[in-house]
């Protein structure tokens, strides 16, 4: 089967993009992702940028305390330097594959101690060249970190705009580039934020919970075969 992209099937009609995410919200108090967390402390860029290396393949809740442990102890790259990679191995832990982390974490602080003056690089191609960088990570250090727009697609990003037939795509690659064709700039840091709430409590991966969903005027259900 063949898939296509959005761009060549057209929505029929703009999608409401600030209508969308004003229904979808996030309810008053409720904890934002555990990067998005990172971000609101000092030294933001390269938190989120260790934090973002910290969370692949780890739950959210493991991902905070792991990052705000290792970054107590090593707030720049300088200090993190100064750690030897067991040390960092046992902060992060129980973070997933936190040996091969630590190792990549000590090899990204080395290079922009050396490269870049101890400050983390500002664009994508900088940040890609780092070591365990992928463009998940880039982004959110652009959008979160500098302000700079930027589309972080992570399972959630990937999985909701497809189950609602805004964009066709088959990777978090595609999704990034699709997305950016329908939704307008000044949304694009934000919907990461939105759309990872959303997707852990209403529309969840199995058995979605359509019967509150604000959004259901926009979604096709695609692939949905179980409801709430």
């Amino acid at each position: 089967m063949t898939t296509t992209s959005i761009s060549e099937h057209p929505t029929e009609a703009p999608l409401p993009w600030k209508t969308i995410f004003e229904l979808i919200g996030r309810p008053s108090g409720a904890e934002l992702p555990s990067v998005s967390l990172i971000a609101r402390g000092p030294m933001a860029p390269f938190h989120i940028l260790i934090a973002t290396i910290i969370s692949l393949r780890t739950k959210d809740e493991v991902t905070l305390t792991a990052s705000r442990r290792l970054l107590e102890v090593a707030a720049t790259p300088e200090a993190l330097l100064q750690l030897p990679e067991s040390r960092i191995s046992e902060l992060i832990y129980p973070a997933g594959f936190y040996r091969t982390k630590a190792r990549n974490m000590l090899r990204c602080a080395e290079i922009l101690v050396r490269e870049y003056g101890g400050r983390t690089p500002d664009t994508a191609t900088e940040l890609l060249s780092l070591p365990g960088v992928g463009p998940k990570t880039a982004n959110l250090v652009l959008g979160l970190g500098f302000g700079l727009p930027a589309i972080c697609v992570d399972t959630h990003v990937h999985r909701i705009p497809n189950r609602a037939g805004w964009i066709a795509t088959r990777n978090p690659e595609e999704t990034e580039t699709a997305l950016k064709q329908i939704l307008p700039q000044e949304h694009w840091i934000e919907i990461n934020e939105i759309l990872v709430y959303f997707g852990q409590h209403i529309c969840t991966p199995q058995s979605p919970r359509c019967s509150v969903c604000p959004i259901t005027n926009w979604c096709k259900r695609i692939g949905v075969k179980k409801t709430r």
